[in-house]
């Protein structure tokens, strides 16, 4: 972690502050923090706010304010911040139905590290994961915790098609896909909620700062979910 934010131009209309170079809930805390008092700030000029593991990305206007007066208006924004106060996390429920077609490679993770694949479920759907940014597809959440005993690599070769709702393990990192794409990560399994829908407000699932868990059900109650029964 940084002692001072890192102030760089990205382009001819956005600035980068860097907190860190790792990926930490420490580091991250700041962004959220940084992120949420420019939000509330709201000066004319900025267009949009785009927080990720270790930095904030402030997408500006130079029509209406240039680089040099919007860093001094962040650097007094973080010199005000407190950090003493944890975010307060919304805790969102991911029913997930695991193995099988929904899951390919679940099999593969559990012989991967010598374990079932109700251990791999178990260990899998056991902790809350930090939202820590949307990237990659709309919506795409990459969830940090600690996967420990089931963290396993990517495919050496990219599917070209992974389903929408796909749960998926990369590394020591899990996320779902919002919606069918090109992907490598490890699939073990499948959720029926709609994480991107660009006709609803808002238009994700999830933000950043979200702790989410996974909860495991059956197929039949994944039919009930995706069908909109309650």
């Amino acid at each position: 972690m940084y002692r001072q934010a890192r102030y760089l131009p990205a382009g001819d209309e956005g600035l980068l502050i860097e907190f860190g170079n790792e990926i930490h809930a420490d580091i991250h805390q700041r962004v959220y923090a940084m992120a949420r008092a420019v939000e509330e700030a709201a000066f004319q000029g900025i267009e949009e706010i785009i927080p990720s593991y270790r930095s904030l990305l402030v997408a500006y206007s130079p029509l209406v304010i240039s680089f040099k007066d919007l860093t001094r208006r962040l650097r007094k924004i973080e010199r005000g911040l407190s950090y003493g106060e944890a975010p307060k996390h919304r805790r969102v429920e991911i029913p997930t139905v695991y193995g099988g077609e929904f899951g390919p490679d679940l099999d593969f993770v559990a012989g991967h590290h010598g374990l079932t694949p109700e251990e791999v479920i178990h260990i899998h759907s056991s902790q809350d994961y930090l939202v820590y940014m949307l990237g990659f597809t709309p919506g795409f959440p990459y969830l940090g915790g600690d996967l420990g005993k089931i963290a396993t690599p990517r495919l050496e070769t990219p599917r070209m098609k992974v389903p929408a709702g796909s749960v998926g393990i990369a590394e020591n990192q899990t996320g779902i896909y919002p919606i069918e794409s090109p992907g490598g990560w490890r699939i073990i399994g499948r959720t029926p909620l709609k994480l991107f829908n660009p006709l609803e407000q808002p238009y994700f699932l999830l933000a950043a700062a979200d702790l989410v868990r996974f909860v495991p059900i059956d197929e039949k109650r994944y039919g009930e979910l995706l069908s909109g029964r309650p």
